[in-house]
């Protein structure tokens, strides 16, 4: 059984994480503290370390974590499989979602949603119940019925995936869902429709921890807090006009600074 958080104020708390691949560090001390309800914001330059916290935040088997400790909903994240965290509340939308071909998008609904209600011993959905909420959340995030009905992402352009992805975050309901580079190989339109569509799915209840090259995209998703993250540790926090300033003057004032 997972041990209990020392730092219940808040939703996530990591706390001087350090972790890599093999014997090549990445993330060297990382601190994150985010309350329910807030939008988190992780900008910085390339190789600094983003989406490798966002797969170890997932579990990802790839990544090591060798020293530091992370809270989640009061408990501890790193003692936990990747599928438990997702049961618990925790989802990752994906810089580039796979395709499951044979793999219909009902079924895989379906399954996700069974396995969590199970876990947080819920009573599971009948199928007439399903369908009227499945029917609901497809209307919410405005996914065509027609890609609902089709294989996982198979034939999907990357707006559809996307969508898609935020499809399943309304089907899932997450406590803290994570978008790495979400904004990746969009349109400004497509861009605005991903927006539009987290926008819908904030709430007092939901944290969301968005990972962003742009300021762009938080012009539309507009954040409560924005960390710099670079050389593996967050060197610097503010509001969202902190994204402004990255974008007027780029990442070589904070790369001289801590070089």
């Amino acid at each position: 059984m997972p041990m209990t958080s020392p730092n219940p104020p808040f939703l996530l708390s990591v706390n001087q994480l350090h972790a890599g691949i093999e014997d090549k560090p990445i993330l060297k001390g990382i601190e994150l503290k985010i309350k329910p309800g807030e939008v988190h914001a992780i900008m910085g330059p390339n190789g600094s370390g983003k989406s490798t916290l966002s797969s170890v935040l997932a579990g990802h088997p790839q990544y090591t974590v060798t020293r530091g400790e992370v809270w989640f909903n009061g408990k501890s994240l790193l003692e936990m499989e990747p599928e438990v965290r997702a049961r618990e509340g925790l989802f990752l939308a994906f810089q580039y979602p796979v395709e499951l071909p044979g793999v219909s998008m009902t079924n895989f609904m379906k399954t996700a949603l069974q396995e969590q209600y199970l876990h947080q011993e819920r009573e599971p959905l009948n199928a007439k119940s399903y369908l009227a909420y499945q029917k609901q959340k497809q209307a919410e995030v405005q996914l065509d019925s027609r890609l609902g009905s089709r294989s996982v992402n198979e034939g999907f352009s990357g707006g559809e995936k996307k969508r898609n992805e935020l499809y399943q975050m309304a089907m899932l309901q997450p406590k803290l869902a994570i978008l790495d580079e979400t904004d990746s190989g969009l349109d400004i339109d497509a861009l605005k429709i991903v927006a539009q569509g987290v926008n819908a799915l904030r709430s007092p209840d939901r944290s969301f921890l968005v990972i962003t090259h742009y300021q762009r995209l938080l012009e539309y998703i507009v954040p409560d807090v924005v960390h710099v993250l670079y050389n593996g540790v967050i060197v610097q926090s503010g509001d969202a006009a902190l994204a402004l300033e990255l974008e007027k003057h780029g990442y070589d004032p904070i790369k001289a600074r801590f070089q």
